[in-house]
C-alpha cells in the first residue's frame, strides 16, 4: 500500500475506484465503503484508491472545537491497506484548499490525479466550498467526467456508527463499546517508550513502558485498564494500563499513559509498540498507603491477565 499525496502522478493504465473520505479510525461503517470499493477494483482489475485529509478540516477550520483523532494519519493507512487499498493519497487541507470549489477538487483530484472511473462515498457525503458537493453533484458530474458514483448507505446498530460517537466511548473510559464499533481495540500504535520517573518500577515492583502520543490523538477517561502491547518483534503481551496523575504521589500531576507488561522483562526505552485497551477496570484512586496501592495494583494485573486470555480481539 502506497501513502502518496494527492497530486502525485498517476502510474497505473487502469481507471481507479475511489473512496472518499477522512475515515477517522476505520471504523466498521468506513470499512463498508471501503471493502466495496476494494471489492469492485478486484472486479474490474482496477486500483482501489483512498482521498483522505491530513489534517482534518476540522482541524483547519475550528481548530478551538476540532475533536481530537483516533489514528494517527501511518496507522489510518495501515488499516485501510489492510482492506485492499492500493493507494492512499492525502489532500493537504489548508485554508485555501476550503475555498476550492467542489467541481474543481472533482477535476483535480478525482479525475486528474486519480483517474476515476468509480467513486464510492457514503450516503451523507459532502465536499468543497460551503459543502456545496454531495452525492447528487457526484453524479452530476460523474456523467460530464465518466465515472460512476456509488453511494452506500450508513451501517448502525440501532443507532449509526459514526467516529464521534467512538470518540464519546473513548472519553468516557467505555473502551469496550469503543472495540464493537471500530470492530477492533482503540489504542496507540507505533508509539515510542519514553522515560518515566520510574516510581513503577523501583518503589512498587511494577516497572512500566510510558509512552506519549501525539497531542491530537484522543486520550481515554483517567482509570485503569485491562489491555495488550505489542512489541517491535510482533510478541503481544497483556498490558494493566494506567492513565493518570498517580494521586498515590502527586497532587496534581501531569497524565501519563503507562503500561506494565505481563511475563515480560528488558528495556523498551526508545522502541515502538502498540498499545490496545480492552476493559475499563477502576478509576485512579489515592490509597491510605503504598502498601495498599501495590496490593491493588496486584488485583488489576490479575484481572488484566484473565481479559487477556479470554479476549479473543485480534491485533489490529
Amino acid at each position: 500500500m502506497k501513502l502518496l499525496p494527492a497530486d502525485a502522478p498517476w502510474t497505473y493504465d487502469e481507471k481507479s475506484v475511489v473512496a472518499i473520505g477522512v475515515f477517522d479510525g476505520v471504523h466498521r461503517g468506513h470499512r463498508q465503503i471501503i471493502e466495496r470499493a476494494a471489492a469492485t477494483a478486484r472486479h474490474y482489475g482496477a486500483p482501489c484508491v483512498v482521498v483522505t485529509f491530513d489534517p482534518t478540516p476540522a482541524e483547519v477550520l475550528a481548530p478551538e472545537r476540532a475533536p481530537r483523532l483516533l489514528d494517527s494519519l501511518e496507522h489510518r493507512a495501515q488499516l485501510l491497506g489492510s482492506c485492499g487499498v492500493d493507494e492512499v493519497r492525502v489532500v493537504a487541507f489548508s485554508h485555501d484548499a476550503s475555498q476550492e470549489e467542489a467541481k474543481d477538487f472533482v477535476r483535480r483530484v478525482l479525475v486528474e490525479s486519480c483517474q476515476a472511473g468509480m467513486v464510492v462515498v457514503g450516503e451523507d457525503f459532502h465536499f468543497g466550498k460551503d459543502r456545496g458537493g454531495n452525492v447528487d453533484t457526484l453524479m452530476s458530474w460523474g456523467e460530464e467526467f465518466e465515472f460512476e458514483t456509488l453511494a452506500l448507505a450508513l451501517l448502525g446498530d440501532g443507532e449509526r456508527i459514526s467516529s464521534t460517537r467512538i470518540r464519546q466511548c473513548v472519553a468516557q473510559g467505555d473502551v469496550t463499546s469503543a472495540t464493537s464499533m471500530l470492530g477492533r481495540p482503540f489504542g496507540y500504535f507505533g508509539v515510542e517508550v519514553v522515560h518515566g520517573d520510574a516510581r513503577g518500577g523501583a518503589e512498587l515492583g511494577y516497572p512500566t513502558a510510558n509512552i506519549a502520543p501525539s497531542p491530537r490523538l484522543i486520550r481515554p477517561e483517567l482509570g485503569i485498564y485491562a489491555g495488550s502491547a505489542t512489541l517491535p518483534d510482533g510478541n503481544r503481551y497483556a498490558a494493566a494500563i494506567s492513565v493518570g496523575k498517580r494521586p498515590q504521589f502527586y497532587e496534581n500531576g501531569d497524565v501519563l499513559i503507562e503500561a506494565y507488561l505481563l511475563d515480560f522483562s528488558g528495556d523498551l526505552y526508545g522502541k515502538s509498540i502498540n498499545l490496545e485497551f480492552f476493559e475499563y477496570l477502576r478509576p485512579e484512586m489515592a490509597f491510605a498507603s503504598v502498601d495498599e496501592l501495590v496490593v491493588q495494583m496486584g488485583r488489576d494485573v490479575a484481572r488484566t491477565a484473565e481479559i487477556f486470555g479470554t479476549s479473543g480481539v485480534p491485533e489490529a
